[in-house]
């Protein structure tokens, strides 16, 4: 984002994506006064934050690291070790895949290996293609890139057990595990319990620093700490990202269902913006992506017009499709969000594919 465009944020009043603008002062704001420090990510408020993540996810143990970038694939390498296999098997649109510069293959040595179509959810039919014995199968819950859609619980079950059966090890890419326990209908624990390793992100969702945690047994987690020290990420002091998701998790985790709630209300107040598509509709989680019938240069002039007049910042550029006349963006349901009424979300949304 260049200054100008950061400058016309900072003049907006309205925010219909997340929590809007969070200023660093109020989110230091929130970590308190009794915070204990930790040292090299020993003690204090860091080893409290691993303790109730073990327990609210029901693992025996878990560490928290820097960004997830560093926490999965080192998982997946330690998984791989334990087998002396090299291949995981993700959906196509994977983070490890898409968005981490090969950090998997170039730093870990392992193999990724896409399974099932990008456009839509990894099955149980397209995992029994498979003859290659794998180390590690990973699913992401919810999908991002499609919307936030989830699998059938049933079917992820048959998935699961599909890797059981050829002893690999399941891992879940859990950065939006608390909008998946509002979509699913259940905790945290049940939806991570299944699987062998999971991870959890704070800053997606929740709104803290950047940071987050990894759950597995105590063999797999005590692996993981040891890559976070030779990959740079203990660092000397790591407390006050872990105070501000200590501070932030409870209250964020119980607003999951309904900001769900909002999000439904929203794509039934979008019947009256035709221009304006949702995927999937209705939502599965809170979070969903919004296809607009615009270019990309009118979208921009669009939202860049609602800023200036109205002071509603919405998104400076929309990503493209494959149709130049559609355009995508994703809306994560946050507080902002709910301040909104769904019929304004609406007008709002419609207002970005004005002609």
């Amino acid at each position: 984002m260049d200054d100008e465009t950061r400058a016309r944020r900072e003049r907006c009043h309205t925010f219909i994506h997340g929590d809007g603008l969070v200023r660093p002062v109020d989110l230091l704001a929130s970590i308190g006064d009794d915070v204990v420090p930790d040292v090299y990510g020993d003690g204090g408020v860091v080893a409290d934050l691993e303790a109730d993540i073990a327990e609210l996810l029901g693992f025996p143990a878990a560490v928290f690291l820097p960004s997830g970038t560093m926490a999965q694939a080192a998982t997946l390498r330690v998984h791989a070790d334990q087998r002396a296999r090299r291949t995981v098997l993700w959906h196509p649109t994977c983070h490890l895949a898409t968005h981490e510069g090969e950090a998997y293959s170039r730093v870990h040595a392992l193999t990724g290996r896409a399974v099932g179509g990008a456009d839509r959810l990894l099955t149980r039919d397209d995992l029994d293609g498979v003859a290659e014995p794998p180390a590690a199968v990973l699913w992401e819950l919810p999908q991002r890139d499609l919307g936030g859609q989830l699998p059938d619980w049933d079917d992820l079950g048959d998935q699961l057990a599909w890797a059981g059966d050829r002893g690999a090890a399941t891992h879940l890419d859990g950065a939006r595990l608390w909008e998946a326990s509002a979509g699913y209908g259940r905790t945290p624990a049940e939806i991570a319990g299944r699987f062998d390793t999971a991870y959890v992100s704070f800053y997606k969702g929740i709104g803290a620093l950047p940071g987050c945690c990894v759950v597995g047994s105590e063999a797999v987690v005590g692996q993981v700490r040891e890559w976070r020290k030779r990959l740079g990420g203990t660092l000397f002091a790591m407390w006050p990202n872990a105070a501000t998701a200590s501070a932030r998790l409870p209250e964020r985790l119980a607003e999951m269902p309904a900001r769900l709630e909002h999000a439904r209300a929203i794509a039934a107040a979008l019947a009256a913006a035709p221009g304006v598509r949702m995927v999937p509709d209705p939502p599965q989680t809170p979070m969903m992506h919004l296809l607009f019938g615009v270019t990309r240069d009118r979208f921009a002039a669009n939202a860049r017009r609602l800023a200036e007049e109205q002071g509603v910042w919405a998104w400076p550029e929309p990503m493209p499709t494959g149709d130049p006349d559609v355009v995508r963006c994703e809306l994560s349901v946050g507080r902002a969000t709910c301040l909104l009424e769904p019929a304004r979300i609406a007008e709002i949304l419609d207002e970005l594919t004005a002609s």
